[in-house]
């Protein structure tokens, strides 16, 4: 591969940043989190992305840089710890009413419990060819007994296991983890150890192996899905947590900690050596974090796509790392300002994703239907029936680079809180804190676990290896201002009040938006966020599906990417059902506004247009609302 007119081998290609005239700061390092200012702040806590700021932008190479080069880099987070406020209201109580606020407790609902393993049954969701799926769809773990789980207690240690970035995994790690892997997949397929029992549990919980039995029995019928809702992170800390210890087990290291695969920053964007080296197809089999089922073309030295859409961009190696860090920005600042749109949207017992009608629908988080489902997409090979591994929940954790690329997940949630904006804050409803799985730990226990438990990385004696977060300095820049653009354009698409709902999209969609209110201050946006909402988002859940959401954006070319400010965001879904015939599940996604607006100079248009643009799988799709309302800040 040929990158700034250098012959680059996939060893040594690697993305490194240079910043040039980055404002001076004062680094701050809490809880090995590294920050440094270059936002300027209201009085709302809200970052404000300066002009200097804006015209201050990186300057990219795409060739190696050593090590203590990548020590050089500046990070652009100011940390600041904010204390939870009540929630305020403005213009005579109406503006920002109580009817707005998300995650308000309910005293009919059960929160969602895992049912004991032996209540579990073949998986058949979410695998569209089942005959020829190349990873076996039994999915259950072994019962070891026939008692009930019990109550998960924390073991008695002091060592905090440290995560590091795979990118720069030292030689003796790297050597410690793979035999680890090794161990792993030495044991027999049935011991609840091994690697393929270890796989199977991400199986089990999304592709259709339990129902919502333990919650009651009257929903027994009803599946379990972990995904699309607010137990995706927090089931994936669990997960990870089990997995980790084994392996130290197994290697006898209570110290040992899995990598994470640091896709956020330059210098990780490419598959980490570690999973496909020695570049001999013969020795590459050998290696244990070896996976078969990966895309060939996107081996190193290719560059990671964090907002994919089935096909490759084609672009150089800086327009997409800058892709990826606007992408980064809006799925973790812009467009995750609440816990519902970070985390996802409630989801309790008798609430079923297949069923529109059902007592509430779940909604995806930003980072889920974001980075998290375009890496998944991109690592998978597409010549696989099912797209095995990563492009398949059923067959995802056959791939060791799964929990690697999890860890860094992960790592998102622990950076979201500790960006320091004002309501990034985990849920607090009951229904959250007491949800539940169920898991074999490292000394084939059966336990459950709760949501509440796995809130504090130092409870969990785990933590991540400092890397710098460039993409927090990223904020999307305008292809051009234009104001008024919506109420210019109301003749290329309809008003919201007068289209035929459910719409379909089968095609580019256009339709103008009211906004609640214009013209906001500054104190009035301390109060509350602006958020576009699509509501009952209904699509075939055997397809990889993704559309994405623009405003007030101009169609001329050049198109428009993630790293301008009129794209909101997208909506992305790997399979999650049956086999046989079109299934369809109902979802919503959320996208925040009141940065782009400020960014287009559109915060006094009464209305804007949003455009919905069908990138893959979207024949089928309808959404059943789009509106936009204001997200009081808590």
């Amino acid at each position: 591969m040929e990158l700034n007119g250098k012959d680059l081998a996939p060893a040594t290609m690697i993305a490194s940043f240079i910043f040039s005239t980055v404002p001076s700061a004062t680094e701050v390092t809490t809880n090995n989190f590294s920050h440094s200012s270059i936002f300027s702040k209201t009085s709302s806590h809200r970052f404000k992305y300066t002009q200097e700021n804006q015209t201050h932008r990186f300057k990219v190479s795409c060739n190696k840089t050593s090590d203590d080069k990548y020590d050089t880099l500046e990070t652009s987070l100011d940390k600041k710890n904010v204390d939870r406020r009540n929630l305020l209201l403005g213009l005579g109580g109406t503006l920002y009413s109580a009817a707005n606020l998300t995650f308000l407790p309910s005293a009919f609902s059960v929160p969602i419990a895992a049912p004991n393993v032996s209540d579990c049954a073949i998986a058949s969701k979410g695998i569209h060819n089942i005959k020829d799926a190349v990873r076996g769809v039994a999915c259950c773990p072994p019962v070891l007994t026939l008692n009930s789980p019990k109550n998960y207690v924390f073991p008695k240690e002091t060592a905090v296991r440290i995560r590091p970035a795979a990118q720069r995994a030292s030689d003796d790690y790297i050597d410690k983890y793979k035999a680890a892997i090794k161990a792993m997949r030495d044991l027999p397929d049935d011991h609840p150890h091994s690697f393929k029992q270890q796989a199977k549990i991400h199986c089990a919980y999304c592709n259709g192996s339990y129902t919502q039995k333990e919650s009651g029995k009257e929903y027994e019928h009803l599946t379990l899905q972990i995904h699309n809702s607010w137990l995706f992170f927090p089931f994936h800390r669990w997960y990870l947590y089990f997995y980790e210890r084994i392996l130290g087990k197994l290697i006898d290291d209570p110290t040992f900690a899995i990598p994470y695969w640091n896709w956020d920053n330059p210098t990780g964007m490419i598959i980490p050596d570690l999973f496909e080296k020695p570049i001999q197809v013969r020795e590459r089999k050998e290696n244990p974090v070896f996976d078969a089922y990966r895309d060939a073309r996107h081996l190193p030295p290719a560059l990671v796509d964090i907002d994919y859409n089935g096909e490759d961009r084609g672009v150089s190696c800086i327009d997409q790392i800058t892709i990826n860090l606007s992408a980064m920005y809006k799925q973790m600042i812009s467009n995750a300002s609440d816990p519902t749109s970070f985390f996802g949207g409630r989801y309790v017992a008798g609430m079923d994703h297949d069923d529109k009608n059902s007592h509430g629908t779940p909604s995806v988080g930003s980072i889920e239907a974001g980075c998290h489902t375009a890496v998944h997409r991109w690592v998978a090979d597409p010549r696989m029936p099912n797209n095995e591994d990563m492009g398949n929940f059923y067959s995802a954790g056959y791939d060791p680079i799964f929990y690697a690329h999890h860890a860094n997940v992960d790592r998102m949630w622990k950076i979201w809180k500790e960006l320091g904006i004002r309501g990034h804050r985990e849920p607090t409803d009951k229904d959250w804190l007491d949800a539940s799985y169920v898991f074999y730990d490292e000394n084939e226990e059966l336990v459950r676990v709760y949501n509440r438990d796995c809130v504090d990385l130092n409870k969990l004696n785990y933590d991540y290896e400092t890397s710098r977060i460039p993409w927090a300095r990223n904020r999307p820049i305008p292809r051009a201002k234009n104001p008024q653009m919506a109420a210019r354009s109301a003749r290329m698409g309809r008003s919201s009040h007068d289209v035929q709902f459910p719409v379909k999209l089968d095609g580019i969609v256009k339709v103008l938006v009211k906004r609640p209110y214009v013209n906001r201050t500054k104190e009035e946006k301390e109060k509350a966020n602006e958020i576009l909402m699509l509501n009952g988002i209904c699509f075939d859940s055997e397809k990889f599906v993704k559309f994405d959401v623009y405003v007030d954006d101009k169609d001329d070319e050049p198109e428009t990417t993630a790293a301008d400010s009129e794209f909101a965001g997208s909506f992305a879904q790997l399979p999650h059902h049956q086999s046989g015939e079109k299934m369809f599940m109902t979802s919503a996604a959320r996208f925040g506004l009141t940065e782009l607006l400020e960014d287009i100079e559109a915060e006094d248009d009464d209305s804007i247009m949003v455009t919905l643009v069908p990138r893959t799988g979207s024949d089928d799709i309808t959404i059943s609302e789009i509106k936009i309302e204001l997200v009081p800040i808590v």
